[in-house]
């Protein structure tokens, strides 16, 4: 713990300094800050998810998503950074076990567009990369691709988590890739230790309607492409096709205002 203090406190100390560097070089060398040699794309974006007073308990849901991808349309010579502009999907009314939600996506492409990081956002960001891993919140510093240790649900075991989810909340992340098939590796990890999350690495977003109307849907069943009642859960899943997306359920017992999903998908290069 001595030594975890005395480390996050070295990282607060070098973060000023490395920014003032910074802006020191980029006088200097500001060709050289503005290119990139993070060599995949990235697709970040986020889904504010309210759920109206018919669920059990009225909340809000904020599943932060990363997406690095490999877009074989990109031109690596032309570096783009275009995290810092925001747009906004319209709200939508929707419904899911007669239970009514407003969803709001914010900066969601659907893979049409990506960005990867200049040179000096990725040297700040490899920095709060490396301070998660110091406090234990990710096993790799890796600054856009996360890996979350695996952390089961002991709150309550399989039956109650089945019973909890067959009238959850279901939200579909979509992959992007530029290959009929694609093996990709994800993350998911939760704010509320009380609960715990089922995961499916499903063939496309119309799973979603079987989820919820029928008793059975379609999910690769391999080992590492789901798994049931985990507070955080890390997997690979292989020979997907380009359709594919986790499909994501969460317990209708969700008692913290807000609660935040983080996920981190990646393309296997």
């Amino acid at each position: 713990m001595y030594f975890g203090g005395v480390m996050k406190r070295i990282f607060y100390v070098i973060i000023p300094i490395v920014a003032f560097a910074l802006v020191l070089s980029n006088a200097l060398f500001g060709e050289i800050l503005f290119d990139s040699f993070y060599q995949q794309d990235i697709d970040k974006y986020s889904i504010y998810v309210h759920l109206q007073q018919d669920w059990k308990h009225s909340g809000n849901i904020l599943f932060d998503v990363t997406n690095v991808w490999s877009n074989t349309k990109t031109d690596f010579s032309k570096p783009s950074d275009t995290s810092l502009f925001s747009s906004y999907n319209s709200n939508q009314l929707q419904y899911q076990h007669g239970k009514s939600f407003v969803e709001l996506k914010h900066d969601f492409s659907n893979c049409d567009s990506s960005w990867k990081p200049i040179s000096y956002r990725y040297i700040i960001d490899s920095i709060r990369g490396k301070i998660d891993l110091v406090q234990g919140i990710r096993l790799n510093d890796d600054p856009y691709v996360s890996v979350f240790p695996n952390s089961l649900n002991f709150n309550y075991g399989a039956e109650k988590q089945a019973e909890y989810a067959k009238q959850g909340y279901v939200q579909f992340i979509p992959i992007c890739t530029s290959s009929e098939t694609t093996s990709y590796e994800y993350s998911i990890s939760l704010n509320d230790d009380n609960i715990g999350f089922d995961v499916y690495f499903v063939p496309s977003e119309d799973e979603i309607a079987n989820y919820l109307e029928n008793d059975s849907f379609g999910f690769y069943p391999q080992e590492g492409c789901h798994a049931q009642n985990y507070h955080s859960f890390s997997g690979v899943c292989q020979n997907v096709g380009k359709d594919s997306g986790l499909l994501i359920v969460l317990p209708d017992d969700l008692r913290l205002a807000l609660t935040k999903v983080r996920i981190s998908i990646h393309e296997k290069l």
